[in-house]
């Protein structure tokens, strides 16, 4: 018999560690090969890690709540083969090194830096355990950067917070600037959540504690509203020609494609030919610096049976035709809802699209996802009588309506460009051509 070490996978750009959610077996426990065994989380999405090869768990070397590097090993299979240089010619050709230069990491980790700019104020990066640590204590970004962290390139792991932790009362008090010195005024760190208030439960009430990924939804929701000044356009678009076209595919489609025809790819559509029209939509800003962003990326926010919510990411969606979006959209709706989405799926969004109206609402005014500068929201299409112009005069009809808002940060995008960007998406969709080939 012979040791194979299991090693946390790449999970994308820019992730360079996970934390340990549950272990699907046990030591002493036989896994089959491409059997999930473990689950973990990034700070985007939680995600299974199957075994590449069958054998035994004879010793577990990541606990639940840890937190492994990526190509670091979390635990030893027992394995057919004999001696132990079996399993180490193995690890050795088919793994990536655990090791990578300096040269290697300063390029892999370029991009996390950027990314992490938006959300801090210099380039500081925690795993989500050490964040929720943070949070719990309520350890300020300026404390965190007081503290030496002794993990990879410097970072901060669970040790070094809970150590910082532990003494905290303990810390020396910093010497004042002698009076000479020209006293400079800085911004407060910004808070992430609400000041603490006291709570009255009330006999009867129930305590339930936020799950990992709701405490993710609420810091990202407080940074995004505090960071971009929101302002909403609204717009009633009638997509009769619309539900007539889906209505006329929607079969022929799924007989063909084995894929159910929705509504999002057309409205997928209608958006990516709008942000084309309108470019200086599709940034970021970093600084005082608009990046203009190259790729069109389309964010779909998901709703999870679990009441939470995921933002998967269709990669390039001005390349795709109308059958690729749908095709691409149904798989994102699917691994999303079963768990099945990888890291990189959650990654690269330049803007995003809510479909509330999925849940019978008419309009909502949804919060911007940073880095980006503006989301939209599509309503549900209700039968309305609408007056319409012929060439007899005016008549009034039953119509397929639906309202749309569009939300933007008001730093880069002003009433103008967000309000023509919204109505060049309400022209495509109410001039779609009935003609038009899926």
């Amino acid at each position: 018999m012979a040791e194979y070490k299991l090693l946390l996978p790449s999970m994308g750009e820019g992730v360079m560690e996970a934390t340990i959610i549950t272990w699907l077996f046990n030591e002493g426990d036989s896994v089959k090969e491409d059997d999930s065994v473990v689950e973990i989380a990034t700070d985007k999405v939680d995600s299974d890690v199957p075994t590449p090869i069958s054998g035994k768990i004879v010793k577990i070397l990541k606990q639940k709540d840890e937190v492994a590097k990526v190509g670091e090993a979390i635990a030893i299979l027992e394995i057919e083969g004999e001696g132990s240089n079996t399993a180490s010619e193995e690890i050795s050709t088919e793994t990536p090194s655990t090791t990578p230069d300096s040269d290697t990491l300063k390029t892999i980790e370029q991009p996390l830096q950027v990314a992490a700019s938006a959300e801090f104020s210099g380039d500081l990066y925690l795993s989500p355990l050490v964040k929720s640590i943070a949070q719990q204590e309520n350890i300020s970004e300026t404390e965190l950067k007081t503290i030496k962290g002794s993990g990879l390139e410097g970072r901060i792991t669970k040790e070094d917070i809970l150590a910082y932790v532990k003494n905290r009362g303990n810390q020396p008090v910093q010497q004042a600037a002698p009076a000479t010195q020209q006293v400079v005024s800085t911004p407060q760190p910004v808070a992430t959540s609400a000041p603490a208030s006291t709570i009255t439960v009330a006999a009867g009430d129930e305590i339930i504690p936020m799950d990992r990924m709701r405490k993710i939804i609420a810091e990202n929701m407080v940074k995004a509203k505090h960071i971009a000044p929101h302002v909403t356009s609204f717009i009633e678009t009638d997509v009769t020609n619309v539900v007539k076209w889906r209505n006329k595919h929607k079969d022929i489609f799924e007989k063909r494609e084995g894929e159910k025809l929705t509504f999002m790819p057309i409205f997928v559509k209608a958006i990516v030919k709008a942000i084309q029209d309108f470019p200086m939509i599709n940034v970021s800003l970093n600084g005082d610096n608009i990046i203009k962003k190259k790729n069109i990326n389309i964010g779909m926010a998901t709703a999870l049976p679990d009441g939470n919510l995921i933002v998967p990411v269709i990669k390039n969606a001005d390349q795709l035709s109308l059958s690729g979006l749908a095709k691409a959209i149904n798989d994102l709706a699917y691994r999303a809802r079963n768990k099945k989405l990888r890291p990189e799926d959650t990654q690269g969004a330049t803007y995003t699209i809510s479909n509330v109206g999925s849940f019978g609402n008419l309009m909502g005014t949804p919060i911007i996802p940073q880095p980006q500068v503006a989301i939209m929201a599509i309503g549900a299409i209700v039968k309305k009588p609408a007056v319409l112009e012929t060439k007899d005069g005016d008549v009034i009809a039953i119509r397929q309506l639906m309202f749309m808002s569009h939300s933007y940060d008001h730093r880069v995008v002003d009433g103008s460009l967000g309000g023509m960007m919204l109505k060049h998406v309400h022209d495509y969709l109410q001039n779609w051509d009935l003609n038009t080939e899926i």
